[in-house]
């Protein structure tokens, strides 16, 4: 966007266009016109809003505030700022509404299956019945990996978290794709496709059914890992999730068939994970991808930034909770140390959903199938007691905390036998879709509409203006931490080391040169 129209306010004259805002700086006396397009208003607008460095109760600005340079626009952790123009998820956390590419979720999850919806969210439309099967014959032809992926994970120690190997697994798979590699193949190899260009469309439609075929061998694979078992090759015939549940737990017996329930809780579940829109995953795999990196990479970095605890490990740590409360009785013991915040409440709230998330609804409806198989857990019911309880104290209402996804969706994966480990890993399979749909739209930006621009977020610097160097000789610790109440934030804290640095420590030797020396470099 350009700069704003600026203009005094004594000046201003006509009529004010109804789709913008008039910003008055009071350091100036300027107006500035800005548009409002889609609900929202550019921030480079603010560029344009300049001023000569002046005082502030008594004191000029900072060179490093930059005043001179335009207004900036601060916001931590992207409270309220949109980086995108998508035109697949929509969510209104006000109502709690969730639609991919304008279907509702609740439809989606109980009418259609996951490969369906992977096709819609990439491609905007529900496919075809030929669409379909191409589509599918596609995906699953795509689910074997390298043998030398293989030796990757057997690499690993047996203890290793599984998220720590799906994410090098994710990042290795590139290495065996040269031609998939920009850095190798050319940096417009994929950004050619938006202008139509045939090759690079293929290419880049290529690695995306790679990653979403491979996706779930490379899960099973870490999963097996942890087991002791040996690697299954994907079978034929079966759907994307009996096959991931085949990869999982097949122990050679011939003629495998996951149970119905399972396959069609799973592929409910993916299709309720498949994507949320620019959360931080997908912040991740576009901020990465921007880059214009390999979409291998890319996705290694949202699968890293999935595997935190507030992202991807809700489900496990809301898992935790209930195991901590017990019984039903224990709930309302366990809420008034929420309330004194002796504890936290896992699996309520939402960055957001201000009201109910629509996913949790069609996984309390999921969890009551999947318990009339495995039999009831009693943490069902002592979640269901948790939310209804909640749900009917003010302290929960007036800061409207609702159970989420994560509180149901843990339930679901105890009740299927999955570890609290493994619990991210199958939010990382299906989210594969949504991070690749939106890296997908943004690398077929067309020129005319800037192309693809690397994310590069501006920071407000606060620190140390320009300084004098000093001589090693000349410091001291009082001189650099005088009055500062957070000191243990600029030097490093002492670390233990075991016994063997100890021993080392004590001992002597020589250097390359044969200097003697009575301490070891440990």
């Amino acid at each position: 966007m350009g700069n704003p129209s600026d203009r005094t306010q004594q000046g201003q004259t006509g009529s004010t266009p109804n789709h913008s805002i008039t910003v008055v700086d009071n350091r100036t006396g300027k107006s500035y016109l800005i548009p409002i397009k889609n609900n929202s208003i550019p921030a480079t607008a603010f560029k344009g809003i300049k001023a000569s460095p002046h005082s502030v109760f008594g004191e000029p600005d900072r060179s490093e505030d930059e005043t001179i340079g335009g207004l900036r626009v601060y916001d931590p952790a992207y409270m309220n700022t949109a980086v995108v123009r998508s035109t697949i998820t929509y969510i209104n956390g006000e109502e709690g509404v969730l639609r991919y590419r304008g279907y509702p979720i609740q439809d989606l999850a109980k009418r259609s299956n996951f490969l369906e919806v992977a096709y819609l969210l990439l491609y905007g439309d529900l496919p075809t019945s030929a669409q379909f099967q191409l589509w599918q014959d596609e995906v699953m032809h795509h689910t074997f990996i390298h043998s030398d992926v293989e030796g990757l994970f057997k690499s690993f120690r047996y203890d290793s978290h599984p998220m720590s190997m799906l994410t090098a697994a994710f990042a290795a798979l590139g290495a065996f794709s040269s031609e998939a590699n920009p850095s190798l193949a050319g940096q417009s190899l994929y950004t050619r496709g938006a202008t139509g260009d045939s090759e690079s469309l293929k290419v880049l439609d290529k690695q995306i059914l790679r990653l979403i075929g491979k996706a779930p061998t490379l899960a099973a694979a870490a999963y097996r890992v942890r087991q002791g078992r040996p690697f299954n090759r994907p079978a034929k015939g079966l759907s994307y999730t009996a096959n991931f549940l085949y990869l999982l737990d097949n122990l050679n017996e011939k003629d495998y068939q996951p149970h119905p329930v399972f396959e069609k809780a799973l592929d409910t579940l993916f299709i309720l994970h498949a994507d949320h829109e620019m959360n931080c995953s997908t912040a991740t795999m576009m901020q990465v991808g921007s880059s214009l990196v390999d979409p291998y990479s890319a996705i290694s970095a949202a699968c890293a930034a999935l595997y935190g605890p507030a992202h991807g490990g809700a489900s496990e740590s809301a898992i935790r909770m209930l195991m901590e409360i017990g019984r039903p009785e224990n709930v309302p013991s366990f809420i008034e140390k929420v309330k004194s915040k002796q504890r936290v409440l896992s699996g309520f709230g939402h960055r957001v959903y201000r009201n109910f998330d629509p996913r949790s609804i069609a996984i309390r409806e999921l969890a009551e199938e999947v318990f009339k198989v495995t039999g009831r857990n009693q943490l069902l019911d002592t979640a269901l007691h948790l939310a209804e309880t909640a749900l009917k104290d003010e302290y929960f209402i007036s800061r409207r905390l609702y159970p989420n996804i994560d509180f149901y969706s843990g339930l679901v994966y105890q009740a299927m036998g999955f570890s609290l480990d493994f619990y991210p890993v199958l939010f990382a399979v299906p989210r594969c879709v949504g991070w690749l749909a939106h890296w997908r739209q943004m690398i077929l930006t067309s020129p005319d509409q800037g192309g693809v621009k690397i994310w590069r977020p501006r920071q407000i610097y606060v620190g140390e203006s320009e300084r004098e160097y000093q001589e090693i000789q000349q410091r001291s610790d009082q001189q650099t931490w005088k009055d500062d109440q957070e000191e243990f934030k600029k030097r490093p804290v002492q670390v233990p080391h075991g016994g063997d640095s100890k021993r080392n420590a004590m001992a002597t030797y020589r250097d390359e040169r044969g200097r003697l020396y009575h301490a070891s470099k440990l």
